[in-house]
């Protein structure tokens, strides 16, 4: 099996730069299935990171489409890094606090509710104090977004503004003159 050229290239001029020393990694390795594997069970290993692996490797999961956001989302670099931040749940939660960063006089209870153990899953999905404001602001934006796409896939609207300034109209109509007399 070859070696992709990016990975060689990046191997020949590694330097020792990262411990990884991969100037001297046997270039054979670099591209066997085996290797891969063996650094995939690695990986799903890890305390921390070991979830997302673990959740790629669900029955019901379609990898193509859980990771096509980080190429066609037009998200900024800083949101799309929070956003895999969160995916790798190395969000400064107090949970992460108490069990990642072993401090062991944390309050593992949420900051808002103050009683659920504060989470990624607590704090996006399951928070009575955000479910009536955040929840509902962040449903409505994903609203917003589909709405913007089929008003665009119908032409029913020309500008396309970016999808965090899109207000969506109550009633949209054709821009097309079908004759004097047709309304929609």
């Amino acid at each position: 099996m070859v070696v992709p050229l990016y990975a060689a290239a990046v191997a020949n001029n590694n330097n020792r730069y990262t411990p990884l020393d991969l100037f001297r990694a046997n270039e054979k390795e670099l591209a066997t299935d085996e290797y891969n594997n063996k650094v995939k069970r690695q990986w799903s290993q890890k305390a921390l990171h070991g979830r997302h692996p673990y959740d790629l490797s669900r029955q019901y999961v379609d990898i193509e489409a859980l990771n096509k956001w980080l190429t066609s989302a037009d998200l900024f670099t800083e949101t799309e890094g929070f956003l895999t931040a969160i995916q790798d749940q190395v969000i400064l939660t107090r949970n992460y606090n108490k069990y990642i960063l072993k401090q062991p006089n944390t309050n593992e209870l949420c900051r808002r509710c103050g009683k659920e153990l504060e989470t990624i899953q607590h704090i996006t999905a399951a928070c009575e104090q955000l479910a009536p404001t955040e929840y509902v602001k962040r449903h409505g934006g994903v609203a917003n977004v589909i709405h913007q796409k089929l008003a665009e896939a119908a032409e029913l609207i020309e500008d396309r503004s970016p999808y965090y300034k899109y207000t969506p109209t109550n009633i949209l109509e054709p821009q097309h003159n079908y004759g004097q007399n047709n309304t929609f």
